[in-house]
């Protein structure tokens, strides 16, 4: 196709978009700009038109997509061009040759253009002037021909006044009876007085065979243009009278029975036609469904309320796709679709136990959840046989979880197995970095594309209104101008509230109550504290040395032979070389990269017997690093506290627990204090309240009088890149400070943690247990906690409490007193 006139947007068309108009009306109106009369070259560009003839003093959007059409346009725009416009004789040839135009066509200006992904150019042209084409003098890369104006005839006379009102009224009759011509038409046209411009405007805006468009622009005479129009407008207007005077008494004449069915045929074959399917079939389709599904009284109302709309939206309206989608989410959702759980308790052990180590209080919590329901369903009947105004009517059956610890530690694959030993399906959702607050609580349907939000997508996509459901990573939901997620999270995670959770794109209540819900998170502070309300907590603190040996054995090694095909005689790890690869190739409280390891050793194990070795191969800790290379970690706690200023702290981070060194150091100066390390402000106020205690206890320290008078101290926390925050450093500071004031180094196996004031008590702090672990990984054999963290001691495992010497302490002198070496004591070789 070389180029043809298109169904123009409002911003196309100037003679619908008043803007465009009237950056028009002084040319249009006026007939030809002197600039153009004086400027019209000898030779023009050629631009062939299929089925279209464009007209002086009109602006008409057009389509250029042949390849030489649109080099034309883009020459003619870059040099400020007029172009040709001729009409093609045959508008089935694509690229028409000199011979396939005719010879009289519009010079035109380009006044606007656009270009499409596809490469199509959609351009406004501006008829300036008739002109007859008289040689065409090339015809690569684009038609160019020698042309020369033809004037037109503007005469005045009482005949062409009288012509031009006729023209003007009939026209206007033909805006009554036609759909395709705008109203506002009528409205422009009194504006203008030329009779040649409403000629050539009302041409440009009726039906007319190209035969007869290409002889009323050839037409010199205004008249005979005038005459030739109203015959044409004539005989439109007689046929759309007759059109509608037939369809008159064609309905006056039949009955309503008759009528309706004629309009359904009617509407059948033009659906036929289109290719479009039986929407009252359709209603009849989605009324069939809202009847067999128990749904609860609200929805079914909204439902067929849904179903009357779509019954009288017509099929190609917008409306109809919005109410269709509606109505299938509606009815597709599990209203009633539950599985049933298996409350069988040994069973349920049993599988806990096949898919997880350890992890007994979690464990125990899901049997307990199982254990309740199987009583109350022993006891249903009795229950309601008691049932008195304290009992509550509404059964709680959900329950909210949220499992707490660092990674690695089996928090996703935990809620897996619940879900296989209730009997239930699970699915799975990630909120990490989620902003939009519609992502949980759906859009509403004004919005063109809306969707329910991700709990009922996901309730829809298992058929389960009684699934598992682990929502992941909610610790690192964010926040901005689209909403707070977190504050949607509260009604899901409510058991009062989520019977009748509503999401904001089926505005209906939905019964939740029977989910359950499983968040997971490595940290529990980045959760709003109502949020963190609403669930009941439940931390996995990470793995001992053996427990991840036992892990190693029964659940990652077996998994790794399987998804690398191995059989089990072909490849073995001694104890020995586990507990090699945990110390000196992982350093972790979970067992994700333990797990990489051995499926590194796994995959070099399956190359050589791919490449014909096919001995058993046997891993210890004499030939780990033949497979893995050197040793990545080494213990170095005490090679950085050789010196005097330096204290090993202990934290908690998203991996688990973390060894945490603070340094301190002096230079000459004037009191000056600085910390460093990306502290957050409740840490920097803890290295300040250290420094304030220490000043306090220059004297009992034997730090030299004077001494803060002549320096300026420095301390840093290594590990710049990573944020740090918390009291809980408070007396490892103080520790670095005294050790680098009194001159006397810290112990390099002790580890500390506790919260300091400025009176020097010494405060309890969070996650002892994850902390002790990492000072078992870190080899430390002291760590020193606060007194009143005495019961969580009981957290920690039997065998990490056997190899480390815990110090409960109250004051931070106590931690002077253990943490630091005795003058006396020479620095170790």
């Amino acid at each position: 196709m070389t180029d043809t006139r298109i169904a123009a947007d409002d911003w196309l068309n100037p003679l619908i978009n008043p803007m465009i108009m009237n950056e028009l009306s002084a040319s249009l109106r006026e007939g030809l700009d002197d600039e153009y009369r004086l400027e019209l070259p000898g030779t023009l560009p050629i631009l062939p038109l299929r089925g279209l003839v464009i007209y002086p003093m009109t602006a008409v959007p057009i389509r250029v997509g042949q390849p030489r059409s649109v080099r034309l346009v883009d020459d003619a725009v870059s040099d400020n061009k007029i172009i040709g416009l001729v009409a093609s004789r045959d508008p089935e040839i694509e690229s028409p040759n000199p011979d396939d135009v005719f010879r009289v066509g519009t010079a035109a200006a380009v006044h606007r253009l656009a270009k499409a992904p596809d490469g199509t150019l959609t351009l406004i042209v501006q008829g300036l002037v008739r002109i007859q084409i008289e040689e065409f003098t090339e015809e690569y890369p684009y038609l160019m021909a020698r042309v020369r104006a033809i004037p037109e005839n503007t005469e005045s006379s009482l005949e062409i006044e009288a012509l031009r009102r006729n023209v003007v009224q009939h026209f206007h009759r033909l805006i009554e009876l036609s759909s395709t011509i705008p109203d506002e038409m009528g409205s422009i046209l009194a504006d203008v007085s030329d009779p040649l411009q409403i000629t050539y405007a009302i041409a440009n805006h009726i039906d007319t065979e190209l035969t007869e468009a290409q002889e009323l622009l050839e037409m010199d005479s205004l008249i005979a243009k005038m005459r030739r129009l109203l015959h044409i407008m004539s005989q439109e207007v007689e046929v759309l009278e007759l059109g509608r005077k037939i369809k008159s008494e064609a309905q006056s004449e039949m009955q309503q029975r008759q009528r309706e069915y004629f309009l359904r045929e009617q509407k059948k074959a033009i659906q036929r036609e289109l290719g479009e399917g039986d929407e009252q079939m359709e209603v009849e389709e989605f009324r069939e469904k809202v009847d067999e599904l128990d749904m609860p009284e609200e929805a079914e109302q909204e439902a067929r309320r849904e179903l009357e709309r779509l019954s009288r939206v017509p099929t190609a309206s917008p409306e109809y796709s919005v109410v269709r989608t509606y109505l299938d989410w509606l009815t597709s959702l599990p209203w009633n679709l539950q599985t049933r759980d298996n409350l069988d308790i040994k069973h349920a052990r049993q599988v806990l136990d096949e898919d997880h180590y350890d992890l007994e209080d979690i464990k125990e919590r899901i049997l307990e959840f199982l254990a309740v329901r199987k009583l109350r369903k022993e006891r249903k009947d009795e229950l309601q046989e008691r049932e008195t105004d304290d009992y509550i009517r509404r059964e709680r059956e959900g329950v909210i979880l949220c499992f707490v610890g660092p990674p690695g530690t089996g928090k996703t694959s935990l809620g897996q197995s619940i879900a296989r030993a209730l009997g239930r399906k699970f699915v799975r959702q990630s909120l990490g970095g989620v902003r939009d607050e519609a992502e949980i609580r759906g859009h509403r349907r004004t919005y063109i594309g809306a969707l329910p939000g991700r709990i009922i997508q996901a309730l829809r996509r298992i058929e389960s209104k009684n699934p598992v459901f682990m929502i992941d990573e909610v610790d690192k939901l964010g926040k901005d101008f689209r909403g707070d997620p977190a504050s949607a999270l509260l009604e899901v995670l409510d058991p009062e509230q989520n019977s009748e959770f509503r999401d904001h794109y089926l505005d209906v209540p939905f019964d939740l109550s029977q989910v359950m819900f499983i968040t997971t998170a490595n940290l529990l502070e980045p959760i709003p504290a109502p949020l963190r309300d609403r669930m009941e907590i439940l931390k996995l603190s990470g793995y001992t040395e053996t427990e991840k040996v036992r892990i190693a054995q029964g659940y990652l090694f077996p998994r790794q032979l399987r998804e690398n095909g191995l059989w089990a005689e072909e490849l073995s790890f001694s104890e020995d070389a586990l507990r090699t690869i945990i110390q000196d190739y992982t350093r972790e409280a979970g067992v994700r990269n333990l797990e990489r390891e051995i499926g590194k050793i796994c995959r070099k194990v399956v190359t050589r017997i791919a490449e014909g070795q096919d001995e058993p191969v046997e891993i210890t800790s004499e030939n780990v690093s033949d497979f893995l290379g050197r040793r990545r970690y080494f213990p170095d706690t005490a090679l950085r506290t050789k010196v005097p200023g330096v204290a090993t702290g202990l934290g908690v981070t998203e991996a688990g627990g973390d060894l945490l060194f603070c340094e301190a150091t002096k230079m000459a100066g004037d009191k000056g204090f600085m910390v460093t390390g990306q502290l957050g402000d409740v840490m920097k106020e803890s290295a300040h309240a250290a420094l304030s205690y220490v000043r306090s206890k220059a004297e009992e320290l034997g730090i030299p009088e004077g001494t803060f008078e002549k320096v300026d101290i420095h301390v840093h926390v290594p590990k710049g890149a990573v944020p740090k925050d918390g009291p809980s450093a408070g007396i490892t500071i103080a520790t670095a400070l005294a050790s680098l004031l009194s001159d006397r180094r810290v112990r390099g196996d002790v580890g500390m943690t506790g919260e300091i004031t400025l009176r020097g008590q010494v405060l309890p702090v969070g996650g002892v247990k994850m902390k002790a672990l990492a000072a078992h990984r870190g080899g430390l054999t002291t760590v020193i906690l606060p007194k009143k963290n005495e019961k969580d001691l009981d957290d920690i495992p039997e065998e990490v409490l056997e190899d480390l010497n815990i110090v409960l302490v109250e004051r931070i002198d106590e931690v002077f007193q253990t943490a630091l070496a005795p003058v006396e004591e020479p620095e170790e070789e």
